[in-house]
């Protein structure tokens, strides 16, 4: 369990050095690029970590799609990006697809 406790550390890592690397301005600002680093650096070796028990596969999957979604709305609520219709339906496919990897599939890790 604490293999899917360190993925959703990687994960949220992930999504604060994304959303920092906007602020970074093409890491000419200090802080927000220091945040990138950290966030990055966090994300990578709690990655590692879940890879010692969670098929790289899988792992990645549930890594790529949850970022999609958790950056595009932060993107939504802190940067005033847009989504239409498709872009909502296209997220809702994406975490069906985790769901389904965690919940049906025997290729998790369970």
């Amino acid at each position: 369990m604490k293999y899917w406790l360190f993925l959703g550390i990687a994960i949220i890592a992930e999504v604060i050095g994304t959303s920092a690397l906007k602020g970074s301005e093409g890491f000419t600002r200090l802080w927000p690029s220091v945040v990138v680093v950290v966030g990055y650096s966090v994300a990578f070796y709690f990655l590692a970590l879940t890879l010692k028990v969670i098929p790289v596969g899988v792992a990645y999957a549930i890594w790529a799609g949850l970022g999609v979604v958790l950056i595009t709305v932060v993107g939504w609520l802190a940067f005033g990006q847009k989504m239409d219709a498709a872009a909502i339906v296209g997220m809702a496919l994406i975490v069906a697809g985790v769901a389904v990897i965690n919940l049906l599939s025997s290729a998790g890790g369970h």
